[in-house]
């Protein structure tokens, strides 16, 4: 990507920053979720403080929230299937339910060894979703667990990575641009097998003698919006701090591969209102 060693630097300056603990206090997997789907491929253990989604070549895995959240921050930290995991898509996101669902989506994009994962970004509203950001991560995924985060609220929705901001989407009501503020949703996460489309359109298959492919999670924190849970001025802020808004700009400058708002060929007459 052509990275300079000043850029670098600031590299290490924010990955120190973004090491610092934003957890409050990590909740417990038996009692926050329910593991749906797969049988014995999901898992939960060391005292419902990690939890593990496998897939194989029978069937993924999935877990959902027991609880529903109308705005607030949802924390969870991921350590990602390592090695050749092309074809795999670990899917981590909120949702409701029925034809007209919200989602607010991160969806990890598996790869061949040493390539690096797609995390792939998407809002859904009224069950219309097609405004996909892709970007790089500035670190191996698979090494170790990293936080990724939601904050939701009727403002806006900021995805985080380590703290980090990686993407807004703004409340653009005004401009006649639905927005996600009246669906209660749910936490979801499933691993799963998505070789027709995940890895480079679909040409690259998962190697089945890799299975199992496994998942890693812990340290979940939600905190649900009440009066008494964000101060005023943290509710009512509606855009980030001037530091917070200069490491969006670093990761949208040399980490973003794809929005939806520059794909030209996809918007011939122009890229959706939201976008300007």
């Amino acid at each position: 990507m052509g990275v300079s060693w000043n850029q670098l630097s600031v590299v290490v300056v924010l990955v120190v920053i973004s090491s610092v603990p934003v957890l409050a206090s990590a909740g417990n997997f038996y009692q926050d979720f329910d593991l749906t789907w797969g049988g014995q491929r999901s898992k939960i253990f060391g005292g419902g403080q990690l939890l593990s989604l496998s897939l194989d070549k029978e069937s993924g895995s999935g877990f959902q929230s027991k609880k529903e959240y109308l705005f607030g921050r949802i924390d969870m930290q991921l350590k990602l299937v390592a090695g050749n995991s092309a074809g795999t898509v670990t899917a981590y996101y909120l949702s409701s339910q029925g034809p007209t669902h919200d989602e607010i989506d991160f969806e990890f994009l598996g790869n061949l060894s040493g390539d690096p994962y797609i995390l792939h970004t998407n809002v859904f509203t009224q069950g219309k979703g097609n405004r996909e950001q892709q970007f790089y991560l500035w670190f191996d995924p698979t090494r170790n667990f990293h936080t990724y985060s939601i904050v939701w609220k009727p403002q806006h929705i900021i995805f985080l990575v380590d703290n980090i901001p990686i993407r807004v989407f703004r409340n653009a009501e005004s401009k006649g641009v639905p927005f996600p503020k009246n669906q209660p949703m749910r936490i979801y996460s499933s691993l799963w097998n998505a070789d027709d489309w995940a890895t480079r359109g679909g040409l690259v298959k998962t190697d089945w003698t890799k299975a199992p492919f496994t998942a890693y999670y812990r340290n979940f924190n939600a905190k649900p919006w009440t009066p008494s849970s964000f101060s005023d001025s943290e509710w009512q802020t509606n855009e980030l701090d001037a530091p917070s808004r200069r490491r969006l700009r670093w990761v949208q400058k040399y980490y973003m591969i794809y929005n939806y708002c520059n794909d030209w060929k996809r918007f011939p007459q122009g890229p959706p209102v939201e976008c300007k």
